[in-house]
């Protein structure tokens, strides 16, 4: 099945993402990761991306399908995959629907903004991996440390207050709106985000028919 995760910065879509890829054996795509790689190599789109990311607006539509399309291409989405991060605005979902991307179930994690802002000042990035944290919610095993490949996380510059602000307003005008364009469709469901972690993701997994 082929997934898409919606809801506002710091919803817990990371986080949401992972679990989902365990339970369903099919990969979660973080186009966060995928841009944040990109601006580790340097280049000047890297750079670009940067700049962008660190104002808390959006990248262009332009560069995240490419870079979403040629990962769903690979061998290990043939069973499905998750996608986190994307798309963000109507015009890259109608981009998606062109390309003959087909979408099973589109679901909204559903939280209030004043949660979200004290939520995101405890968030930890592993910068490794892309593996996400929260000094109460979800600790790593060991303070500071990723479980998965052993870096140490970080709090990424969009945690800032003021840039978690002008993300989420980012988020209310421009991406909202897909919650109306999938719900013509008949994929969207919307799940409360503002519960314990694993009682998210059972809901998620009930909506989509999948084994809990």
């Amino acid at each position: 099945m082929n997934i898409i995760l919606l809801g506002a910065p710091g919803a817990g879509k990371g986080t949401q993402a992972e679990l989902l890829r365990k339970a369903l054996s099919i990969p979660a795509i973080s186009t966060g990761n995928m841009l944040r790689e990109a601006m580790k190599l340097g280049t000047p789109l890297g750079e670009q991306i940067r700049q962008i990311m660190d104002s808390g607006m959006l990248v262009d539509d332009a560069t995240v399908l490419e870079l979403v399309s040629a990962r769903i291409a690979k061998e290990d989405c043939v069973n499905g995959f998750i996608l986190d991060g994307v798309p963000r605005t109507l015009s890259q979902a109608k981009a998606i629907d062109a390309a003959g991307i087909a979408i099973d179930y589109v679901v909204s994690i559903e939280i209030d903004d004043s949660v979200i802002e004290g939520r995101m000042t405890g968030r930890r990035v592993c910068p490794g991996c892309g593996s996400s944290y929260h000094v109460v919610n979800n600790r790593p095993k060991v303070e500071g440390i990723c479980d998965n490949c052993g870096t140490e996380l970080v709090i990424r510059k969009d945690d800032a207050p003021e840039t978690v602000r002008e993300r989420l307003e980012v988020y209310h005008s421009r991406t909202e709106v897909l919650k109306a364009y999938y719900a013509e469709q008949g994929k969207l469901f919307l799940i409360n985000g503002d519960q314990a972690m694993m009682d998210t993701n059972q809901d998620i997994l009930k909506a989509i028919g999948a084994k809990v």
